[in-house]
């Protein structure tokens, strides 16, 4: 017959998920789970101690349009316009753009590391350190290699440079170029005084103490220059957030090794934005007082001139006054002079500047300043200064960020916008002007016609007092001009405030988070063993509780054979007061349930599905068990190809029931005495050919009707069913059958064709012995068939160090370091 495919349980066979099964096999994984925790623990103590401790500072700002009271709209002089409404995006792209951070790396030096060693790695020191790094701009400093500091007594510092490679790479801060130079010393090392230029062959550098007083001795530093760029990209990492949406306060946050340097960047950097935006601001105001400040010498150079040619003509044609009539056109007609000039510089400007916007896509403000132009529509005033600030903006955005950059596209649709609305504010300007013009002339023209017919000589002096006028005029204007441009310089009032300076109040470290590491420790080291276990559990196809057997199977469990060490499988008969013996008790007691008939030779066949389940232990065991209560008892080996008894009872095998059943040997021949009184036992004997036919012969049943004769008890081990069908034909003897099943030995869908043959009533009076059971796997919690002791580790064929009848009695921590 061929083996017995594997038969998979179907899930709904299972009667119910027994939790307590299952978190009992969990508890009795606990040693697994003591070790992981100790495991993760320790690991985490490791990551946390040698991971670097990383810090986090923040501070915040806010950025408004701070207005100088002392100014209007009307002044025309910058810094009334403030910032675009774009202000608190646009600084947040100042902060992280590369030109901002630039100036920031170069304000502190942070390209050069202050280092002392540490305990797993080189410390970050900076701010701890008694000096500082004073550089030789003119030279070239070494990139990347630490330089060792070794201070000596004595006000010396001995200089020294261990170097790896076979070249290696000089950096000049100054112009932020490199180049590359041959080691000719691969352990350099020279002594200085620590107040000379530290001069060497690859760097120069001085120490500025910050305490003359407290010059270091017997202490080591390290100076570590770094690639400027390098060091620009990692603190562009800043991280610039507005608080809330549409609020103009920033918070700007750093994180790092080292919380003073963490401090002195971010207050650094605020202060730097600080200052750009003042500058910033006040360009415009710059630019004007430059510009007036030219005009305004010109202007008081053409006075003095005037004043000049007024005086000699004057004394040339000794006329001194005027008529009183002639006063009093000259003074009319001089104020109409002043208005026409201002009119006539304001359609100036304004053809200018229109010119100017339809020509240039980008707003210069020094074409745009109105030195002695004063706009009366505070419109117009108000949206040139917004269309020089964008544009400064968009230049300043356009060199650190991309084209598609959302605020930049911003920027360019407001400048547009701005521009569309002041040209056409400026074309309406325009014509009204020039119809104020075209008015103003033609008073003049009439009070010309009567300045006519005064004498000549008062005409020339009226002439002269009139260009005087004029120039005086626009003297004391640009003079207002210059004053108030300079006044704007010298309130400038910063659109960027300080809420929260960063600072170092003890914070702890953001990483590691030494909790956090120990509680996932903690939870993986759980986690890890109980996945284990599910995927063990449901990889394992094997038999593992008698539960599993009740809910699988509809044949009865008979008893439960517990696990134990043996010298041999005669466990009963030399260890008789052991928990095996008690097991076998127990199952002899359970199996006369089974027989139908009180009196009379009782047969039991003892079979299993697969070899190595333990049949022929349970038969020879509980053979003996009989027949140490009396009870004349046989034992036959019908296990015809695989013989074992004779092992075990130390007897021949070169006889037995073949010999019988082909008619070599009488039955009185082959039955052989056993050490165990009461006790015989038939052993197979030799191989045969065609065992299956000698099994179903008509001599076995001659055999078994002559033994039931002359025994009380006649123990039948048999092949295993699952391999070939002899036991099955031996069932027909049987009053009562034991079915072995081994646990974590036997398959679940093994003992499913002999269940199927019960349900059917093929076989009757079957029951499973559950064998070699053991509580230490975590299968199952106990069960009331029988001890939960017995023999393990015989391995058929291989035995243990001995079973005791006197189990020892270990304290409960001793058993917990027992090992098998």
């Amino acid at each position: 017959m061929k083996p017995l495919k594997k038969v998979d349980i179907d899930i709904d066979e299972i009667r119910s998920f027994d939790v307590k099964e299952y978190v009992l096999k969990i508890i009795s994984h606990w040693k697994l789970f003591v070790a992981m925790v100790v495991l993760g623990l320790i690991v985490a103590f490791f990551i946390n101690s040698y991971k670097q401790r990383i810090y986090s500072l923040n501070s915040v700002i806010n950025v408004t349009d701070e207005q100088n009271p002392l100014f209007t709209s009307s002044t025309n002089i910058a810094f009334n316009w403030g910032l675009p409404s774009e202000k608190v995006e646009t600084i947040i792209t100042i902060l992280k753009s590369r030109t901002h951070n630039e100036k920031v790396v170069k304000e502190l030096e942070y390209y050069i590391d202050y280092l002392q060693d540490g305990k797993f790695r080189m410390e970050d020191v900076y701010g701890k350190v008694p000096f500082k790094v004073e550089l030789d701009t003119t030279a070239y400093q070494l990139l990347g290699v630490p330089i060792k500091l070794d201070f000596k007594e004595d006000d010396h510092v001995e200089v020294s440079v261990e170097f790896e490679e076979e070249e290696y790479t000089l950096i000049n801060y100054e112009t932020n170029q490199t180049k590359k130079e041959i080691v000719s010393d691969k352990n350099y090392s020279a002594e200085f005084t620590v107040f000379e230029n530290l001069k060497t062959p690859f760097s120069s550098f001085k120490l500025r103490f910050n305490n003359l007083s407290n010059i270091p001795q017997g202490k080591t530093y390290y100076i570590l220059f770094k690639g400027f760029d390098g060091t620009v990209k990692s603190f562009q990492n800043i991280n610039v957030k507005s608080l809330t949406k549409g609020a103009s306060m920033i918070e700007l946050e750093l994180k790092g090794p080292n919380k003073k340097k963490i401090e002195d960047y971010l207050n650094t950097t605020v202060e730097v934005l600080d200052q750009d935006q003042k500058n910033q601001k006040i360009q415009y105001a710059i630019k004007t007082k430059e510009y007036i400040d030219d005009v305004f010498k010109d202007a008081a150079d053409n006075l003095q001139g005037i004043e000049q040619d007024l005086g000699n003509y004057k004394r040339t044609n000794n006329i001194y006054d005027i008529s009183v009539e002639g006063q009093t056109l000259f003074m009319e007609v001089n104020e109409l002079d002043k208005q026409r000039q201002q009119i006539q510089d304001r359609l100036n400007y304004f053809s200018n500047l229109q010119n100017y916007l339809t020509t240039h896509s980008d707003i210069n403000d020094e074409v745009l300043v109105p030195v002695n132009i004063s706009i009366e529509d505070a419109n117009i005033n108000k949206s040139i200064a917004e269309l020089v600030e964008l544009t400064k903006n968009k230049k300043y955005l356009e060199q650190t960020v991309k084209p598609n950059y959302p605020t930049l596209k911003t920027l360019q649709d407001k400048i547009e916008i701005t521009k569309n609305v002041v040209l056409e504010n400026l074309s309406n300007l325009q014509s009204e002007t020039q119809n104020n013009l075209s008015n103003v002339k033609n008073r003049i023209g009439s009070y010309n016609s009567r300045l006519l017919k005064l004498p000549k000589k008062e005409q020339g002096l009226i002439a002269l007092q009139r260009n005087y006028g004029l120039t005086s005029a626009n003297y004391e204007y640009l003079k207002q001009k210059q004053y108030e441009a300079g006044t704007a310089i010298a309130a400038n009032v910063s659109d960027v405030k300080v809420l929260d300076k960063a600072k170092d109040v003890g914070q702890g470290a953001i990483s590691p988070n030494v909790l956090f590491n120990y509680l996932v420790a903690i939870m993986l080291s759980f986690g890890f063993p109980f996945v284990y276990i599910l995927i063990k559990e449901a990889l394992n196809n094997k038999i593992l509780t008698v539960e599993e057997i009740e809910k699988l199977y509809d044949i009865p469990v008979l008893g439960v054979v517990g696990s134990g060490k043996l010298d041999n499988y005669l466990a009963v008969f030399n260890k008789p007061k052991s928990s095996l013996a008690e097991s076998f008790r127990a199952l002899r007691s359970n199996i006369q349930f089974l027989f139908k008939k009180a009196e009379g030779s009782k047969t039991i066949v003892v079979t299993s599905s697969v070899s190595g389940e333990g049949k022929t232990l349970c038969s020879i065991n509980m053979a003996s068990v009989f027949a140490m209560s009396d009870k004349k008892t046989i034992l036959l080996g019908m296990d015809l190809r695989k013989p074992k008894l004779h092992d075990d009872f130390n007897v021949t095998n070169e006889t037995g029931i073949v010999n019988y059943l082909i008619g070599q040997k009488e039955l009185h021949e082959v039955i052989q005495p056993s050490q165990i009184p009461n006790l015989n036992v038939i052993t197979s004997g030799p191989i045969p050919p065609n065992p299956s036919e000698l099994i179903i012969s008509d001599q076995t049943a001659e055999m078994m009707k002559v033994l039931k004769e002359e025994y009380d008890y006649i123990i039948i081990d048999t092949p295993p069913v699952g391999l070939v069908a002899d036991a099955i034909e031996l069932f027909k003897y049987s009053d009562a059958v034991m079915y072995v099943i081994r646990q974590n030995y036997t398959q679940k869908g093994m003992p499913k064709m002999i269940d199927d043959k019960y349900k059917s009533g093929e076989v009757k009076n079957i029951s499973y012995v559950f064998n070699d059971f053991s509580l230490k796997g975590g299968y199952g919690y106990g069960y009331g068939y029988g001890y939960g002791y017995g023999y393990g580790g015989y391995g058929y064929g291989k035995y243990g160090n001995g079973y005791h009848s006197n189990e020892e009695k270990l304290p409960w921590f001793k058993k917990i370091f027992k090992r098998k």
